[in-house]
């Protein structure tokens, strides 16, 4: 993976190329995290570390991200939090979450790629490139942000809620989370219009308050 998707866009004209990714669309429990990221071509030592951040470990994805951080023309998160998915559903909290963090960018971007918007239009010139945060560097980033900072979330929820152990699946369908659910019921942090955790519900186990 290298520059060359961005390289090819600032030939054309453009200036601002941002990647947008999000995070956290399959869990049962908590937010729904987008990234956006505008890279800096002339500090580019750090682009071999940018991958998809499914590909990545844990420990990889925090270097990365602080990198990032201190080398990236501009980078910004949008939140949706697990409230929000209810109301809205899936679909448009996803679109939600990049519009909020192509928002929160301080610099603004003349072009934006993402690898699936789900009809989500910018005032802006864009592109979806399938497979994109395995492809093009920018949306990579932009998928480690994500990540990172929603997997930081759980951790932080994990301490409020230990007995969900949020820390190892991070809110994800597992076995694991399953039993807890079944142990303890849905906790506030819970997606509610997701059938697993409505099942819970709806077989009257105890909402942790």
């Amino acid at each position: 993976m290298d520059y060359s998707y961005e390289q090819n866009l600032i030939d054309q004209g453009y200036q601002y190329i941002c990647g947008i990714d999000e995070a956290g669309r399959g869990p049962w429990a908590g937010p729904l995290v987008a990234g956006a990221v505008i890279l800096d071509s002339n500090k580019d030592d750090y682009f071999p570390l940018l991958n998809d951040s499914k590909q990545l470990t844990a420990k990889r994805r925090e270097e990365a991200l602080f990198e990032i951080m201190d080398k990236a023309k501009a980078w910004a998160v949008g939140l949706v939090r697990h409230g929000e998915i209810d109301q809205h559903g899936l679909g448009l909290a996803n679109k939600i979450a990049m519009k909020r963090a192509w928002r929160h960018l301080p610099i603004k971007p003349d072009f934006i790629a993402c690898d699936h918007m789900h009809g989500l239009a910018f005032e802006t010139p864009s592109e979806i490139v399938k497979k994109g945060d395995a492809t093009i560097i920018s949306i990579a980033a932009a998928s480690i942000v994500a990540k990172v900072f929603r997997d930081r979330m759980m951790e932080a929820f994990s301490r409020k809620y230990p007995e969900y152990e949020f820390e190892k699946h991070k809110g994800y369908g597992t076995k694991l989370h399953l039993e807890n659910m079944e142990k303890y019921g849905v906790c506030p942090i819970h997606r509610r219009c997701f059938k697993p955790v409505a099942r819970i519900e709806l077989f009257g186990k105890k909402t942790k308050q």
